[in-house]
């Protein structure tokens, strides 16, 4: 019988690469936690029209990549393709505004895509991110764009760059499009097939586009949108730039970073990697001071970013920094048989129970085999018991790096461990 693969575009998590995915899921709590940020864990699907009011319509996501459906009650669905509008429908829902005037929010999980699969692309991805739900002030700006960057230095990633710009207010950009649609439309027929639908549909999506000939069509012809921003937004951005000047956090400011979600508003950023090809932005995001209102809540300037892990799995092992160590056995305690066996089970329960990692033989394997065994697993320590161990209620404790044996009886098991791993 053929064997069943898992569906194009999805990824089983093996084993073996779980700890660097639990050493960055631990990072996001220790960090995030360390400047105020709650996790929040939302439905992986939610109502269809969420993501149409609050993504856009237009944009590609919503137009070509989601995974909708219809239930048995009529109601469309659809499985969740971002966090973003997730949160804020969580936060309105449950009026988080009366509780405080700012909320600060992280999260970790599963989103998905139809996108056609490809090196940083899968349709089942993972992401973590914040959102800060509050304040409209530089500094909140700042905040989320430095955690951002604190979270890659601290992972142990060199080689990235932090992008910024500013989009302006909705008025400004709506006056910009109107200015980007005159200058390009001697060139459209000169754009690549997607950019000429997207001339119409959402002009800003353009600047994405990685086609060559594109590009070198907007470095000529384009205006910079930061030209066109409103006094009150320039000094907006050019705060938010003092802000990361103070902490030496470095930049570039690249006039052709849009994003392509609808809710955008004046601050956009990403941080890119240099090891991954086209698909170079580990981390994206910006300010969306109307997405609250838009999706019937109260007027609520915010601020977040979303990273994906599997890009920056992607950029860890380019970099040589993606091996984590796993935790060794404290103790591998290798039964003669399966009398032995039966004399050992109450203790081992007893010694996980205080916090220790114990393991032995499930296999009946030979003494021999059980040491190459406990040698594979780096145990700290490996005791061989038969009859004469369980009826003198003295065991043998080999230290396998150094080879140095102590004699331990039973019930001083545990403290022996406790005091002796830790110095090694």
């Amino acid at each position: 019988m053929k064997a069943i693969k898992a569906v194009k575009g999805t990824k089983d998590i093996l084993p073996w690469e779980i700890p660097l995915w639990h050493q960055i899921e631990t990072l996001c709590k220790e960090l995030f936690a360390s400047a105020g940020y709650q996790e929040i864990r939302t439905p992986v699907f939610e109502k269809t029209e969420l993501f149409a009011r609050g993504i856009g319509e237009f944009s590609d996501i919503v137009s070509k990549e989601m995974y909708t459906f219809q239930d048995m009650g009529g109601e469309w669905l659809t499985l969740r393709p971002e966090f973003t509008a997730s949160v804020i429908r969580s936060y309105i829902q449950h009026h988080y505004y009366q509780r405080a005037s700012l909320h600060k929010l992280w999260y970790f999980g599963p989103l998905f895509r139809q996108e056609r699969p490809q090196a940083g692309r899968l349709r089942q991805f993972h992401q973590f991110g914040i959102e800060l739900i509050g304040s409209e002030y530089p500094e909140a700006d700042a905040e989320i764009i430095t955690l951002a960057c604190d979270f890659y230095k601290k992972i142990g990633l060199k080689d990235w760059e932090l992008h910024i710009n500013s989009i302006g207010n909705t008025k400004d950009r709506l006056n910009y499009i109107e200015v980007l649609k005159k200058s390009l439309t001697p060139y459209v027929d000169d754009l690549c097939p997607t950019c000429q639908d997207r001339f119409d549909k959402n002009i800003l999506r353009l600047f994405d586009c990685k086609n060559e000939l594109c590009q070198q069509i907007l470095d000529t012809h384009a205006p910079k949108i930061i030209d066109y921003l409103s006094e009150k937004d320039k000094a907006h951005f050019e705060e938010v730039c003092e802000y990361l000047d103070l902490q030496n956090v470095p930049y570039q400011i690249n006039s052709k970073l849009v994003r392509g979600l609808d809710y955008y508003t004046r601050t956009t950023f990403e941080i890119k990697s240099n090891h991954l090809g086209a698909q170079d932005a580990l981390c994206g995001g910006g300010r969306y001071d109307n997405l609250v209102e838009e999706l019937g809540g109260p007027s609520t300037p915010s601020i977040g970013f979303a990273a994906g892990v599997e890009r920056l799995i992607m950029a860890l092992e380019a970099e040589e920094k993606a091996s984590v160590q796993l935790s060794p056995p404290d103790l591998y305690i290798a039964p003669i048989d399966n009398q032995a066996y039966k004399g050992i089970v109450k203790y081992c329960t007893h010694l996980r129970n205080q916090g220790f990692i114990i393991e032995t033989d499930l296999l009946r394997r030979s003494v021999k085999a059980m040491m190459r065994e406990a040698n594979r697993k780096q145990a700290r320590f490996v005791t061989v018991i038969g009859s004469e161990e369980l009826n003198s209620g003295t065991l043998t404790l080999k230290h396998l790096e150094t080879g140095q044996e102590y004699p331990v009886n039973w019930d001083n098991l545990g403290e022996f461990l406790e005091k002796t791993i830790l110095p090694f």
